[in-house]
């Protein structure tokens, strides 16, 4: 029993952050995505899967955690509320704030199929195969949906900048 918990122990100061960000990246709060991670490392310590490696154990939980939240997301039918322009902004950094914000809103907007592949390689760092192994597809797959999800992506912005 203490090797198994010592292994959860490890998955989450491993993984626990970036799952988060994930989660994050597809649901309106921290909040949310806080109680998705933490739903699937219950599922992990109820089920208790076999993993054959590090690899396996890490694109199960990236895998739960796109699932959970999606769940979540379908479940919540919340209102997107605008953001405030006519809020002043007070300086550069703020505006950067403001400017990721509004990409990071533009990116929960794609569907979750475009939405992962964009925030794993761009905000996570993954390379299209790492990615490819994370969700169990073919890289090909992978590079179809990143340059579907980036043409989507410049569509919504061409379109709020009109």
């Amino acid at each position: 029993m203490a090797g198994f918990d010592g292994r959860i122990e490890e998955l989450v100061r491993e993984y626990g952050r970036m799952l988060v960000r994930l989660a994050a990246s597809r649901l309106s709060s921290v909040a949310d995505a806080e109680d998705v991670v933490q739903d699937v490392f219950c599922v992990l310590v109820s089920k208790r899967p076999e993993f054959s490696d590090a690899e396996h154990a890490k694109a199960w939980l990236v895998r739960a955690t796109i699932n959970r939240a999606a769940d979540v997301r379908r479940r919540a039918a919340r209102r997107n509320v605008p953001l405030d322009e006519a809020a002043p902004v007070p300086d550069a950094a703020a505006a950067s704030a403001q400017s990721d914000l509004e990409m990071l809103a533009c990116v929960r907007s794609l569907p979750d199929k475009y939405a992962t592949v964009l925030h794993l390689h761009y905000y996570e760092g993954y390379s299209l195969r790492e990615i490819a192994v994370l969700l169990g597809v073919p890289a090909a797959t992978v590079g179809t949906r990143l340059a579907r999800g980036r043409a989507r992506l410049r569509a919504i912005l061409k379109e709020e900048s009109l």
